[in-house]
């Protein structure tokens, strides 16, 4: 069953349908403008695949990969340490499968930026220059998110599946809003992922409010595939695209209208293939499989981000997010949280994924990535919560390119700021470009035509690539 969704005819931020449609035509007029990107060139790129799990609400870096047992009470939180597969290198103590597997995958513990918002804005653009009261919501004068840039420049373009698909289902579906960060941006509707979408079931009534910080819920299920309003058969969904496909074809001779053509053909496209309806099928995995990952909808999120990377999808976001759980934003019951929920759901699905992709021989050409928003604060507050702080956070990486066993970057004694080697969500955009064979140095045409470096001033971590140059 597939669905794809669309805007409504105003956006969450107030824009009109006039609006988006003026944008519309900026982007459509700026996608004949000559690119200042190219592929890089040499032996070829080490990612031809990129998954990114997104823990959104800004997980505790301090927690888990950057604990401080030296620290006073108030600051080194409830939790112990325990060793790793690396020498000298300690996690919490609630991340014993990803401890054993340290030395397959970079560490870094000192992701820094400004950006302090619950949206993945940075998380996806790279850019940290963003205010909540513009840059909030989704718009279309948005910077685009790296995979959208990725499939301007061509990467995850002209395969029978989506360049770019995103789960469980758009950031923000919880509250009923869209937030900044996954979209194509000022480069057009063209340039969207495809995502599935979710209906999240928990053993009793939840009240959101209420039930933010309790950690005995969890959100089961796994994500829909995109599907049609109500109930149709294949041979209806056919005549229905013949249909559009005329609207379409008159609708391409207004300006303005060329990604939402693009969008709806990729869609149906998607609707009609049998290899997509298979990809999404997570129900022909092996229980044993099921298991491993979990089946939260985390887990089998995960697990269904490793089957369209197995199908030919060259990108793949996992974004977490739930009502009452399942977010990463623990102002109260910091540690109930994360000991009976989020590290178990963690830990058991990144590290399935990390063995599952080099079981499959898929690991070497996938570059995983998992970070949140922002880190924590030091000090523990009066409500055993910790705070927003994106001065100092971590950001996991493993397969495509990316050393095994490196810890990047040292924070302070409290775990507050950057030591050495800081890096921005910038950086990481810079990173991701080079591994995929897009120039980091390039620019793509914003709303006004204005050329805009796609890594917003970031830099490439060559440290921490099996191939620098």
């Amino acid at each position: 069953m597939l669905r794809i969704l669309g805007h409504s005819s105003t956006a969450c931020d107030g824009l009109s349908r006039r609006d988006l449609l003026r944008a519309g035509s900026l982007a459509a007029l700026t996608a004949a403008l000559p690119r200042s990107a190219r592929a890089s060139g040499g032996a070829g790129p080490p990612a031809r695949a990129v998954i990114l799990i997104d823990l959104f609400g800004g997980p505790s870096h301090i927690d888990t990969f950057d604990p401080k047992p030296a620290a006073p009470p108030e600051v080194r939180g409830e939790f112990g340490t325990i060793p790793t597969a690396l020498p000298g290198v300690r996690f919490c103590e609630h991340l014993p499968e990803l401890a054993r597997r340290a030395d397959r995958f970079c560490t870094i513990r000192t992701l820094s930026h400004g950006y302090n918002s619950h949206n993945p804005y940075a998380v996806m653009t790279g850019y940290t220059g963003g205010q909540d009261q513009v840059d909030y919501y989704s718009k279309p004068t948005n910077h685009p998110s790296i995979p959208s840039i990725c499939q301007y420049f061509g990467v995850g373009r002209g395969t029978q599946m989506p360049g770019y698909v995103m789960l469980p289902a758009f950031p923000g579906y919880s509250q009923g809003l869209r937030r900044a960060g996954p979209y194509g941006g000022y480069l057009g509707s063209a340039f969207d992922p495809v995502f599935s979408t979710c209906a999240p079931k928990w053993s009793r009534e939840v009240n959101a409010d209420r039930d933010f910080y309790d950690h005995t819920l969890q959100a089961m299920g796994e994500p829909d595939l995109p599907k049609p309003e109500g109930t149709i058969t294949l041979d209806a969904l056919d005549r229905r695209r013949t249909l559009v496909s005329q609207i379409d074809a008159q609708a391409a001779q207004v300006a303005g209208t060329r990604g939402m053509v693009d969008s709806r053909r990729r869609a149906f496209e998607l609707l009609m293939s049998p290899g997509a309806r298979r990809a999404f099928d997570v129900g022909r995995e092996a229980p044993a499989a099921r298991d491993r990952y979990g089946r939260d909808l985390f887990g089998s999120s995960v697990l269904l981000a490793r089957r369209l990377v197995e199908s030919g999808v060259t990108f793949v976001t996992v974004h977490t997010e739930a009502k009452a759980s399942g977010h990463w934003d623990t102002h109260s019951n910091n540690f109930k949280m994360l000991k009976h929920l989020l590290l178990p759901f963690l830990d058991r699905a990144v590290s399935a994924l990390i063995d599952d992709l080099r079981d499959r021989g898929l690991l070497d050409s996938t570059l995983v990535m998992v970070q949140g928003d922002m880190g924590r604060t030091p000090r523990v507050n009066a409500a055993a919560g910790r705070d927003h702080w994106p001065q100092c956070g971590f950001c996991l990486l493993v397969g495509g390119g990316i050393k095994e066993g490196c810890v990047h970057g040292k924070s302070d004694k409290s775990a507050a700021y950057p030591v050495d080697h800081p890096v921005t969500p910038g950086d990481l955009a810079a990173t991701v470009y080079h591994l995929v064979g897009v120039d980091p140095e390039g620019t793509v045409p914003d709303h006004t035509t204005r050329p805009i470096p796609i890594s917003h001033g970031g830099r490439v971590v060559t440290e921490i690539l099996t191939r620098p140059s």
